[in-house]
């Protein structure tokens, strides 16, 4: 996996095109806007002075082609430079979202609203980049031009100004470092924001059902206060560099403008030679504000661009392997002296075409056997194999065209149901829908965001049709039925025996309905086999498993 600086510097290279082209529009625009002041000054000397109408007609008509000329860079300068941005983030955000989307994992740890941040904020900011790189070659392209303009006219003048912007531009630099800190500052508490509202929003109804929306409230307040506080911050910062930069950069065109009188009234230069050196003075204003713009920008970017390269670069939760899956599942499961949380050398084996139940007294160990046949985690001891091959060894993503495990917390998308169930025909969809229970919700049902529109029960029911519904050779079902009846219970079980007939089933439950429809059942206790038989004779000989099941 590259890392998520080589990510940020092929991005920004792709548009090395786009930005030539544009930064050479933006550099048409600055020397056309400097050689106004030096046009108007020499009509002043040529046309004006000695009333020769011709020669003043013609400087207007050459005013009039640079005005078109500069307007025309202007506005296509920053089309490309737009689009540049635009395009730069575009491909961020895409490496971004493929990143959290990864098969391997890692970056998990963020919370929803910090990595829609990054995706969203961030990635804009860094985009931005682009527009400013080509606002400063156009920046310092005028103050060039300006420069040399103004050494013709008066070699003081024109020292003033080479000496003079250096210092000015260190000086925004150095200004734009405490903007910086506090940007990354600002970035990371909206982003816990978000996060925590995004987070209250999804356990709504859990807050009510508890009576915790005041706790609920009061967190999310302090959240959001530290939030406001942080963003208070980088705007000041980001006011006293524009304050500052703003006066001593109208302190240094007031100083340009002062001695260009001097030098008039000496004689040392014309009417329109002074015209001329005031208006460059004030034509520098734009110039050195358009660096203080790109300062600060990049003083945000540089802030989003290690929160984006920090997450590009999180290593995986497990690492890709370098085999291929059986080119023919059949879809025998193995597990040999895995350790993994609570599992301790937990060996297991589940035959082809089984349908097979796991009961743990141990929620937490069927937690760790699910992650572990899912691989979201690799055992810190032991394999875990599908048809002799060892999972550590398979890519993730192509492990999960072959083994689908289903979480009993699964999320729905907007859409209606059957876009939720998946691209099966319309027949295997409604099929799904009959073993999952689902068969009374009409496949064409809107489903709004995480599912809201529909109950627990509809929700959970939805998410199993999917997973049975995408027919791999091994399907793990994590508690799938833990929102519905003991009705609709016996017939999901009867539903998803007939639908998985013949292709490996496990069914990580404590759910009676559902272990009486397996092969066999497994019980775990302490991490490990304690014992394995039908449920019916499990039920009549294991008090343990009694307890775990019908508590």
């Amino acid at each position: 996996m590259h890392t998520g600086r080589d990510v940020l510097l092929r991005t920004v290279a792709s548009q090395w095109r786009r930005l030539a082209g544009g930064s050479l529009l933006g550099a048409g625009h600055q020397a056309g806007e400097a050689l106004v002041p030096v046009l108007i000054g020499v009509a002043i000397d040529q046309a004006v002075a000695g009333g020769d109408w011709g020669r003043l007609l013609l400087w207007l008509a050459v005013l009039a082609a640079v005005y078109v000329g500069l307007s025309f860079s202007y506005r296509f300068g920053a089309l490309v430079g737009e689009r540049a941005a635009e395009e730069a983030a575009h491909e961020l955000r895409i490496a971004v979202v493929a990143r959290v989307l990864h098969p391997g994992g890692g970056a998990e740890d963020r919370l929803p609203g910090a990595l829609t941040g990054i995706a969203t904020e961030d990635v804009r900011r860094v985009g931005a980049v682009l527009m400013a790189v080509l606002a400063g070659v156009a920046g310092l392209t005028g103050l060039v031009v300006a420069g040399v303009l103004l050494l013709n006219t008066s070699v003081q003048l024109g020292l003033i100004v080479l000496a003079g912007t250096p210092a000015l531009l260190w000086l925004g630099h150095l200004l734009g470092k405490p903007l910086e800190r506090r940007s990354a500052v600002e970035q990371e508490h909206a982003a816990r924001a978000s996060g925590m509202a995004a987070d209250l929003v999804t356990g709504l109804r859990v807050l009510k059902g508890i009576g915790a929306e005041r706790a609920g409230i009061e967190r999310y307040r302090r959240t959001s206060r530290d939030s406001l506080a942080a963003t208070l911050r980088a705007s000041r910062a980001e006011a006293l560099q524009n304050g500052v930069v703003l006066a001593l950069t109208g302190a240094f065109i007031a100083l340009i403008a002062l001695a260009g009188g001097y030098f008039a009234t000496a004689g040392d230069i014309t009417l329109g030679q002074l015209v001329s050196a005031v208006g460059l003075a004030l034509f520098l204003q734009g110039p050195l504000q358009l660096f203080a713009w790109v300062n600060a920008d990049f003083a945000q970017a540089r802030a989003s661009a290690a929160r984006v390269a920090a997450l590009l670069s999180a290593p995986p939760a497990v690492p890709a392997g370098d085999r291929e899956p059986p080119g023919d599942v059949a879809g025998a499961v193995r597990l040999r002296s895995v350790s993994y949380g609570p599992l301790r050398d937990l060996d297991l084996d589940i035959a082809a075409g089984e349908l097979v139940g796991v009961a743990a007294t141990d929620p937490a160990a069927a937690t760790s056997l699910v992650r572990c046949l899912a691989r979201q985690a690799d055992p810190d001891a032991g394999t875990v194999e599908l048809d002799g091959v060892p999972l550590r060894d398979l890519d993730p993503g192509r492990l999960r065209e072959s083994v689908l495990v289903a979480e009993h917390d699964a999320v729905l998308f907007e859409g209606t149901v059957a876009t939720n169930v998946g691209q099966a025909p319309e027949a295997a969809v409604v099929e799904a829908l009959e073993a999952a229970g689902a068969g009374d919700i009409p496949p064409g049902t809107p489903v709004s965001e995480r599912g809201g529109s529909l109950s627990g029960g509809q929700r959970q029911r939805v998410a199993l049709a999917r997973a049975l519904a995408a027919a791999r050779p091994v399907l793990v079902l994590h508690d799938p039925t833990t929102a519905v009846d003991a009705v609709t219970e016996t017939r999901i079980a009867d539903g998803i025996s007939r639908l998985r007939r013949d292709r490996t089933t496990v069914l990580v439950t404590t759910s009676p309905a559902l272990l009486a429809v397996a092969d066999r059942v497994l019980l775990l206790h302490e991490g490990r086999v304690a014992d394995e038989a039908p449920h019916a004779e499990l039920l009549r000989r294991n008090p343990g498993y009694r307890a775990a099941v019908l508590a």
